[in-house]
């Protein structure tokens, strides 16, 4: 992840535009798009088809949970945004929008701004790709941040966003290795089970991910790989993997942090919260579809990518997403998830343990007893400072052991003298 602070300058226009905005009209609001350096910097708007989808819906009745550092209270273009929130990390507040972690605590407030940022004015400042859903904010913590196992955070996390009405769950974080423990299992089949659209980041490149980890190896998942703004996969701010389900912009991205400041920054962080805002804008245009069927119309209406080799591709998926034709297009239904299915996968491979076979008991074997050991023969040593240890302590256990070890090589040895005896042939 690549974080770059926008310039002063940049945010002094800002302003001067917002005193202004009010007063246009949405014609005039539409026009004036190009004359605010945020709103234009946010090319994935126009050439994703976002701004085409909010002619039918921007994402009114549909909740996003974003599963991150949280979101933080003060920008105003969370104003109106936040309809609830928690934490589960043991570190943050009750409403779960207390920024946590020393480096990226403004992780979650970049996410949901590029979700469902309200923006400053109809036509300036930073705007989410739904930016008429609502978010909820799950705060967690990582590292040392946490006073909770990861593992912990996360299956609560799921199961209170399921529980409190989110229709998207937004989780733009890795754990870098492809196996998740076992307690994800009923926490995203729940998800799964109440109807949840879940989206998860990739991982990236530059930050140490090879290839995809879970979460994004989570049958029923949409995994989101990244690309830069030509719509190549991104080398630094993406990663590989065949779960990767479709792509969206992952580098020279715009986030509000925490304390409104705007940053221009990279990564698949990035890229899942726009297809989340996607997934919230299909959900809203038509309410009637399940869950299988929004990732469905995402997946089926992206457009095939150059440098693809195959579909689904494992740097690309199924393509670049497409919000206009993602909410629109004439997509045939489904009946189960395009992206697998976990409750299939832990019947195959979260067998219950085998018991071992008991073992048949061995045949008695007649021991004769043997005279106790004379005192007098007991070894010594001088090097032991207390002789009561050597004569009472260590070395009767030792001697006790060698008699035993004697005992079971004699029986051994006549077991086994028996056993030839039997197999001989009789003459």
């Amino acid at each position: 992840m690549i974080r770059r602070v926008l310039t002063a300058a940049a945010a002094v226009v800002v302003t001067a535009l917002v005193a202004t905005a009010p007063a246009l009209g949405p014609a005039a609001a539409h026009a004036a798009v190009d004359q605010d350096p945020i709103r234009a910097a946010e090319y994935w708007l126009t050439d994703y088809g976002i701004t085409k989808a909010w002619e039918t819906t921007r994402g009114t009745g549909v909740k996003i949970a974003v599963i991150d550092t949280g979101i933080g209270r003060g920008p105003v273009e969370f104003d109106g945004a936040v309809a609830g929130g928690t934490d589960v990390s043991g570190a943050g507040s009750s409403d779960g929008r207390t920024p946590l972690g020393a480096v990226d605590k403004d992780h979650g407030s970049w996410v949901a701004s590029l979700a469902a940022g309200r923006g400053t004015g109809p036509a300036t400042g930073m705007i989410g790709v739904a930016p008429e859903a609502q978010l909820l904010s799950v705060s967690v913590a990582f590292g040392s941040a946490a006073q909770r196992p990861f593992s912990d955070q996360i299956a609560e996390a799921i199961r209170w966003s399921v529980d409190n009405g989110a229709d998207v769950i937004n989780m733009s974080l890795t754990t870098n290795v492809p196996d998740w423990p076992e307690k994800w299992d009923d926490a995203f089949l729940y998800a799964f089970e109440h109807d949840v659209v879940v989206v998860v980041a990739a991982g990236n490149r530059g930050s140490g991910t090879t290839r995809v980890g879970a979460p994004a190896t989570i049958p029923g998942v949409l995994t989101v790989g990244g690309v830069d703004r030509s719509g190549k996969a991104s080398v630094e701010a993406s990663t590989q993997g065949i779960t990767i389900g479709v792509s969206a912009p992952s580098e020279e991205l715009i986030g509000v942090s925490a304390d409104s400041t705007l940053v221009s920054w990279d990564g698949t962080s990035g890229a899942a919260p726009i297809v989340a805002g996607i997934a919230a804008l299909v959900r809203a245009a038509h309410p009637e579809l399940d869950a299988n069927n929004v990732i469905n119309r995402i997946i089926k209406t992206a457009r095939p990518s150059t440098g693809a080799t195959n579909v689904p591709d494992v740097l690309y998926g199924y393509g670049l997403v497409d919000a206009a034709a993602a909410v629109s297009a004439s997509v045939p239904s489904v009946t189960a998830n395009p992206m697998g299915s976990l409750e299939d996968w832990v019947r195959l491979y979260r067998r219950a343990p085998v018991a071992p076979l008991p073992e048949e008991p061995a045949a008695p074997v007649d021991v004769p007893a043997l005279p106790d050991a004379d005192p007098a023969t007991r070894a010594t040593s001088p090097l032991l400072p207390d002789r009561a240890t050597v004569l009472y302590g260590t070395l009767p256990l030792l001697m006790a052991t060698a008699t035993a070890i004697l005992v079971a090589l004699g029986v051994t040895a006549a077991v086994r003298r028996i056993r030839l005896a039997s197999r001989a042939p009789s003459r």
